[in-house]
């Protein structure tokens, strides 16, 4: 089955998983899943990820993280730019998550990056994710 949004779709499949106190979750592949749960490792949102090639078509195994009592890290996501809807800012206006308490995740032309790595690098992008 094909989605018009798959970042959306995986969003979606980690909140389903938190919320039924799933411990892994498997997505569908592709290299801008894998930069941005790169970041939500590296922020401490999930406790790792790995990549199954054994299955068809390859899938993105995210470990999710909870704190004592099963509650979920993760309190919110939310797809910023869309396919209707392209979000795209400067440096200077990158949005902060929870006024600073969570990510912003851009897509920029060097990479995938945090809001604060697009700050450093001097860099405006794409923004797809925010996470709190």
């Amino acid at each position: 089955m094909t989605h018009t949004d798959p970042i959306a779709d995986m969003l979606t499949r980690i909140r389903n998983g938190f919320l039924i106190q799933k411990k892994t979750v498997a997505i569908p592949y592709s290299k801008i899943k894998e930069e941005i749960v790169k970041i939500f490792q590296k922020d401490g949102y999930i406790t790792g990820y790995k990549i199954d090639k054994t299955s068809f078509p390859a899938a993105l195994v995210v470990e999710l993280k909870y704190m004592p009592g099963k509650i979920s890290v993760i309190e919110g996501l939310k797809r910023v730019s869309k396919p209707g809807r392209r979000v795209y800012v400067p440096m200077d206006d990158i949005p902060k998550a929870l006024d600073g308490m969570g990510v912003s995740i851009l897509s920029t032309p060097q990479g995938v990056f945090s809001g604060k790595e697009c700050k450093k690098r001097n860099l405006g992008g794409e923004v797809l994710v925010q996470i709190w």
